[in-house]
């Protein structure tokens, strides 16, 4: 499986992005979809889950803005990020357990300006 992720950008604080990443082979039993964020000088984190039933976590940081979804029959997950803050800029990542294998996205870029 690879991971396509797009929707990044640079918007001022308040904005809104849908960040999307789809899986290449349609149709593969995708289970638990993530999204993972990096700071620039931090860690990466876990910033949503969604499971293949609808079950949902988050980040504490970011509950009640963030949203996440996915499409199974276009293998994607969705990510939509409201009321942004300059403390959600960094890279994006999509990762996908299917079976006993897991799968990274490239990362798109997040820039959250004052």
């Amino acid at each position: 499986v690879q991971l396509q992720a797009s929707g990044g950008g640079s918007v001022q604080a308040g904005g809104s992005l849908r960040l999307s990443c789809a899986a290449s082979r349609p149709g593969f039993t995708l289970n638990v979809m993530s999204w993972y964020r990096q700071a620039p000088g931090k860690q990466r984190e876990l910033v949503a889950t969604i499971a293949n039933g609808g079950n949902t976590n988050y980040a504490d940081s970011v509950k009640g803005r963030f949203t996440i979804s996915r499409d199974d029959a276009k293998s994607t997950v969705y990510l939509q990020m409201n009321s942004l803050k300059p403390d959600d800029t960094g890279i994006y990542y999509c990762h996908v357990l299917y079976g006993i294998l897991n799968a990274w996205g490239q990362g798109t870029e997040v820039t959250v300006f004052s």
